[in-house]
């Protein structure tokens, strides 16, 4: 492993305005590129959105778990800190293998495979439910989630749903939110029988990662093949804003929220880097580079970093949130193809799918080193992480709160 050399932090004011000068630049650059992708049929329309009032702000979603600390979403994320409904599930690592249509479930202390599930066709993402109760495995092809229970490691039957590519939660778990990416629909439904209560169309292509707002009442969404971001009203369960990323070709994936609530950032594997975007106001972004190929976004137990997968390289950025920029980057011996994962439970090891490599990457949170490196299925991606801290989980491979 190699690590750059911290250097000290500019201001955050002289930063910011890099960034947005970056991103002009950027724009500039990218007019005699070629896209990677299908554009979008129906263009986005670069919109900026009223900033919630006070009073929304203090209320929050209705039915949402009050927020434990108003400076850190993460709060409830603490090493240790399970809750009395997973305390007692064993540690796993759940690995969809896109290619094989199985999970890979490892055995986090031994790093070696314990269990291989047979699902339904390109499972995408191990996705922990509202209650903490369920993993869904999302089924892309196969157009099913199936139920995995964590306390016995078993699978259930197969329920059906059309193209969950992803699957969100509603931070007051009145609904699940499934990304069916290639519908081109967010779909709502009841998070434990997944029946449809309301279909949302959308004009962008490649519905795919999210996150919620510090008060839960809105969400923005990537939409990968057509380059743009939408901003949903979780209570009204409709697109509030749409905009296109100022970078031709860009692929938007994974989505996190600053423990302040203040940003969100949002990696993109073309643009080589994340966006930093104010969700309240839903403005232009501004590019922060950290390598090729930027693709899944992880916050550390302890609120002060993200870490951020490159899997164009190889390699993992470490962000600092206090400081405002990227301090580190770890190497992967060999190189490799990190992908999406977690954090361990102890917040001690970051575990990565290896995408185009089928393996699983265990690396130490503390020097970026590499602890494992396992053999898994054909195309792993979404791996999941379990149990791990928090009161409810928002989806994905594992946004809790």
């Amino acid at each position: 492993m190699t690590t750059t050399d911290r250097r000290a932090a500019p201001p955050r004011a002289l930063l910011t305005r890099a960034l947005l000068a970056g991103a002009g630049l950027l724009v500039l650059a990218a007019c005699g590129t070629q896209a990677g992708h299908r554009a979008a049929e129906t263009p986005g329309t670069e919109a900026a959105v009223p900033a919630p009032t006070d009073q929304e702000r203090t209320d929050g979603l209705p039915g949402m778990p009050p927020v434990l600390d108003p400076a850190d979403v993460y709060a409830a994320d603490r090493p240790g800190r399970l809750s009395p409904v997973v305390k007692d599930f064993p540690s796993r690592v759940y690995v969809p293998n896109t290619e094989s249509d199985t999970v890979s479930v490892i055995d986090p202390a031994t790093y070696r495979i314990v269990d291989t599930i047979h699902v339904g066709r390109q499972p995408q993402h191990v996705v922990p439910s509202w209650d903490l109760k369920t993993l869904w495995v999302n089924n892309n092809r196969g157009h099913t989630l199936t139920p995995i229970d964590p306390r016995t490691g078993k699978a259930g039957e197969p329920v059906e749903v059309h193209d969950p590519y992803n699957l969100y939660f509603t931070p007051n778990g009145e609904y699940a939110v499934v990304m069916a990416s290639l519908d081109r629909e967010l779909v709502f439904r009841d998070p434990h029988t997944m029946k449809p209560v309301k279909t949302v169309p959308v004009s962008c292509y490649g519905v795919n990662h999210a996150d919620f707002s510090m008060d839960g009442r809105y969400f923005i969404v990537s939409c990968e093949f057509s380059g743009e971001l939408l901003k949903v009203d979780t209570e009204k369960m409709e697109v509030i804003g749409q905009q296109k990323l100022p970078f031709q070709g860009a692929m938007p994936q994974d989505v996190k929220i600053s423990p302040d609530g203040e940003r969100f950032y949002i990696a993109d594997m073309k643009a080589d880097g994340m966006w930093v975007l104010d969700g309240d106001t839903f403005g232009p972004p501004a590019l922060l580079p950290t390598g090729k190929g930027c693709h899944g976004l992880y916050v550390s137990r302890d609120s002060r970093e993200m870490y951020v997968s490159n899997r164009g390289e190889g390699t993992v950025s470490v962000f600092d949130f206090a400081q405002d920029r990227l301090t580190r980057k770890w190497r992967l011996p060999g190189g490799g193809s990190p992908d999406m994962g977690g954090v361990s439970a102890d917040g001690k090891v970051l575990w990565l799918s290896g995408r185009y490599d089928a393996e699983v990457y265990a690396i130490d949170t503390r020097t970026g080193t590499q602890l494992a490196r396992i053999p898994v299925g054909s195309g792993p991606h979404g791996l999941a992480v379990y149990p791990q801290p928090g009161r409810y989980s928002l989806g994905h491979t594992g946004i809790f709160r």
